[in-house]
């Protein structure tokens, strides 16, 4: 695990693909939670679930990138309204099938939880009843379009569960490899093993007038299939 950034009040990590955020029945592994109590036990007790100590935003099990964890419950909080107030610039990188038909684009379908799966999400006048739906946006813009394949810088505006996911699949190009959205024959690139989302920066005012900005580079096996699909 990479440590990006640390001081008296945040941590800043570079989750590597294949990570869980936290223990549950059927996780398997060192979860984020456990490298955090570990490394910084001083965690324990911030936020507002035990399970999940620090924990402000998630990142899925197979996505990689930046994660900003809080280290006080003074700094949870103020986390906590940055991105509920949607202050907080998220970036991404995205592998998807296809090639989508505006270079740049608004993704506003809402998104709720899917009528027959929970666990799943849905996006509004697609073909799954959702439940709950509630307002989401994506902005996305194409760095580099093939027949098969397209890379995506993605930033969502709202932070709705599998947000990204949901959205790209309802325009449809879903994130290769990604078969719990894109279906069990969705377009994936020999010698990939997990959907191709990368978190790639977060920036946001904290304390306010100071601006904070983290990268992180995609992983070797993003880069490689990238590499493999447009060099």
């Amino acid at each position: 695990m990479e440590i990006i950034f640390e001081d008296t009040n945040l941590i800043v990590l570079n989750k590597p693909a294949g990570v869980s955020m936290h223990g549950g029945p059927n996780v398997k592994g060192e979860t984020i939670v456990d490298f955090l109590l570990e490394k910084f036990p001083e965690v324990r007790g911030v936020g507002e679930d035990p399970i999940r100590p620090g924990i402000v935003h998630r990142l899925d099990k197979d996505t990689s990138g930046i994660l900003v964890v809080a280290r006080n419950q003074t700094s949870f909080e103020k986390l906590k309204s940055l991105f509920k107030s949607r202050n907080i610039e998220k970036i991404y990188f995205a592998l998807v099938c296809g090639r989508p038909k505006e270079r740049a684009g608004k993704i506003t379908f809402p998104i709720g939880r899917d009528a027959k799966n929970p666990t799943r999400r849905g996006a509004a006048g697609g073909h799954a009843r959702i439940r709950g739906e509630r307002e989401a946006e994506t902005r996305y813009r194409v760095l580099k379009a093939g027949d098969v394949y397209s890379l995506l810088e993605v930033m969502p505006k709202t932070g709705r569960t599998h947000q990204i996911r949901v959205h790209v699949k309802a325009i449809g190009h879903p994130i290769a490899c990604d078969r719990v959205y894109g279906g069990k024959n969705v377009c994936c690139p020999e010698g990939a093993g997990r959907q191709l989302l990368h978190a790639q920066s977060l920036s946001f005012s904290f304390p306010e007038g100071r601006r904070l900005k983290f990268e992180a580079d995609p992983p070797e096996d993003f880069m490689r299939v990238q590499s493999m699909i447009f060099d």
